[in-house]
Parts: structure tokens; sequence; C-alpha cells
């Protein structure tokens, strides 16, 4: 006879949200399921660039928790994990709570590594915590001067999508703009073929948006960045898309983690060092099958770790999930034009931009 038990998800991130929508197509028995997250509305990744722009309202680009989490029967507690006791099978909470767990799974994201760089925790806004990134866009939005400068730094997609699209908003509305990408690297899009590259370089010169490759930021100031080259921009605004990285709350907790703080995750998405717990998402690193931080992925573990999650509470042997080796990414250029990106493969055209439009909204409507 089934024991009963506390199913904890920490974060809504989109396996999470993806387990929550199917999770309410069942009964979980004598297992209570509970939602730990810091926001009610959780941002989609894939429609963000796009909010920015204006393309998409606020509701329409963001998963409704409370929502989710009443379809499946769940309680959602509105709070920030910030740490476990892995010995009592407790999580900490920020408002003092110690939350039970019989099963865990944490999918929280990640965030840009910005402790290294003075100043930057300063002066500079992070592009995650997403909401936190918004209520300050949202204000710049508000009180748009006739003269505006934008430092972004890390060239990666996230910074290449943030600033073609931030163009697109401010274009018509600021008299004098100018926006900055400075990265470390010799071309953008590192983690994509040169094609990809080149495309999107030249996209970003012919909107007048200046990039600064070769440039490592040596000090983030009120007044705006200074390289280690010697390079100083003044800028009004600076927004941080760099590498991702983990909360120290995962390493100190006692799991077994990679070299930069992610949960180390066997192929099954159960933790290697507590079995009955499981990530997902750019909190975990999948131990054989290590793959980028991107969204893709997170959409794509969704469905497998419902079931192994499911299957763990039946007492059944658990499935692998092995993450494909290449995959095909569509970056909006901010001007309803999109860029395929697929191993060596690249194709820029406004026909992108319709399929991503649909396969966002329809990845949306699931959770409406």
């Amino acid at each position: 006879m089934q024991q009963k038990q506390n199913l904890v998800l920490i974060g809504g991130g989109h396996s999470h949200a993806i387990v929550l929508d199917l999770l309410s197509k069942i009964s979980l028995g004598k297992t209570d399921l509970i939602l730990i997250s810091d926001v009610i509305k959780t941002p989609y990744s894939g429609m963000l660039p796009g909010h920015i722009a204006g393309y998409y309202t606020y509701d329409e680009s963001h998963i409704n928790l409370k929502k989710l989490a009443d379809r499946a029967g769940a309680k959602l507690i509105l709070d920030r994990a910030i740490g476990l006791d892995l010995k009592e099978n407790k999580v900490l909470c920020k408002n003092g709570d110690r939350i039970d767990f019989d099963l865990l799974s944490i999918d929280i994201g990640s965030t840009p590594a910005t402790i290294s760089v003075p100043g930057a925790k300063e002066y500079a806004i992070s592009i995650k915590p997403v909401p936190n990134f918004l209520a300050e866009w949202n204000r710049l939005l508000a009180t748009l001067p006739n003269s505006l400068t934008i430092g972004i730094v890390g060239g990666g997609a996230g910074g290449v999508e943030l600033a073609l699209n931030a163009e697109r908003r401010l274009h018509d509305r600021v008299e004098n703009w100018q926006i900055h990408i400075f990265d470390r690297n010799e071309r953008i899009l590192t983690n994509h073929n040169q094609s990809v590259s080149k495309i999107l370089s030249n996209i970003l010169v012919k909107r007048g948006i200046k990039l600064h490759l070769l440039e490592s930021v040596a000090e983030v100031t009120r007044e705006g960045i200074i390289c280690k080259s010697g390079l100083n921009v003044r800028c009004d605004r600076i927004f941080w898309v760099t590498q991702a990285s983990a909360p120290d709350w995962i390493a100190k907790s006692g799991l077994i983690t990679d070299s930069r703080g992610f949960i180390l995750v066997k192929d099954t998405l159960q933790s290697l060092s507590h079995p009955h717990i499981f990530a997902a998402g750019d909190i975990a690193t999948i131990q054989n099958n290590p793959r980028p931080k991107a969204g893709v992925f997170a959409v794509r573990q969704g469905r497998p770790l419902y079931e192994n999650l499911v299957r763990r509470i039946a007492g059944k042997e658990l499935k692998s999930y092995i993450p494909q080796q290449k995959y095909l990414s569509l970056i909006g250029t901010g001007k309803k034009s999109a860029i395929a990106s697929r191993g060596s493969f690249a194709w820029e055209s406004p026909l992108l931009w319709l399929w991503k439009d649909y396969l966002d909204r329809s990845f949306m409507n699931r959770f409406q």
C-alpha cells in the first residue's frame, strides 16, 4: 500500500511547468504535491525577447503558476528556497519555513555570473532573475530620455537577442540612442556555427549596434564600463548577460555538483548523491551527456522528468533520458525575422519568425 508522502517542486521553470501540466491529468494517490516559487507568473524564455520588443504582452509571455498549480492539485508556497537540510529532508525557505519532502525536484534556472567583476553587482542589471530585469526595463520605458546609451555584457544568444529587440523598441522612441555589446571572444555566439555568428554580426552593424569583441570587462562604475584593454564606454544602463552560474546554496546543501555549482544528475535526472532528488533545466548537468544551458533542453526534459517522478512514486524502474547532440535554435532579430541554427546549418527568413511564433504560442497554450 502506498505511503503518504510529499512531492515538492522547487521552482517554476519550463520543466516543472510541463510536469505540473501532465500531473493535472492523473491522480498521485496519497502523494501531496507542493510547488515552491518566488513568483506567481514565470517567464517563458522563447517569448521574452519578443516581449522586450513589444510583440507579446506580459501575460502572453508568462506562465501563471497559480492556475497551473491549482489544476494539478498542488499547494503553491510563494517563497524562495535558500537551502536544503538533507539529513531531515527539508527545504529551507527565505521566510523561515522548513518544508518536508520525501521526493524533491529542482528547476530554478540559472543566473549570469557577475561576482568576479568589481562594480557589476552594484551598477549592472542582471538578465536573471527575469522579474527584476523586466521591472528595470519597464521603468526605463516609462521615463525614456532624449539620449540613451545601453551597454550589454555578453555576446551569446541572450545578449544579442536583447540588443536587437531593445533596438527595435527604442528606435522610434529615443532621439539619440546607442547600444554596445561587449564580449571577450573573437566572435559572438560561440556556441553556434560561424555562419550564424556572421549573419548576426552583419545585422547588428546594419542596425547601428556597436560590437566590442575581445574585450573583457574589468570594472563597472556608475558612469559605465571599463575594459581590461583600457576601453571606457559611458552607459546609462548596463545589462549583464554572461555565462550561467548556480546559486551557492545548491553546493552548500551537500548535493554533488559540477565545477560551476550545477547539480550533477544521472540520465534518469536523479542527483548522483541523493536518488530521491531530481533536477532539470539550467540548474542540472547530466553527467554522461552535458549540454549547453538552453531553454530547448529544459522543455524537452519536462516529460522525462514527469515520467520518472511518477515511476519513483509507484516504485517502478526509471527511464534514461538522452538529450539530442544537435538541436535547433531559432534566434529572433527583433524585426519579425529569425535565424535557424543547427549544427553547421544557418538560415534567416521572416518565415522562420512565423514558425517560431506558432511554436511559442502553441507551447504557451497548453498552460492557459
